[in-house]
């Protein structure tokens, strides 16, 4: 079974169960966070919640740790820039 999010506007497909840092991988993503200090692109790193490296916006909501963040049918997903407090709304 598989669920439809989009993800920057693309839409994509992923599989049931699957995280969002999963769903962006299988899709050949690795990048989808900028930092808030020179805006270094940055994805998964440890994969286990610790690092927040691989921070999305989700539905609005900044700041989703997507290697833990299990994706929705329907779900919005934004790369995060900096501390994502601009990406709200978007």
């Amino acid at each position: 079974m598989s669920v439809e999010f989009s993800f920057d506007g693309r839409p994509m497909t992923a599989q049931a169960g699957q995280t969002v840092g999963a769903a962006l991988l299988a899709e050949g993503i690795r990048s989808w966070r900028t930092t808030r200090f020179g805006g270094r692109p940055r994805g998964l790193f440890c994969g286990i919640g610790v690092c927040f490296d691989c921070l999305v916006t989700v539905n609005g909501e900044p700041n989703i740790r997507a290697c833990l963040a299990v994706v929705a049918e329907g779900d919005t997903v934004r790369t995060q820039t900096g501390d994502g407090r601009g990406d709200q709304g978007e």
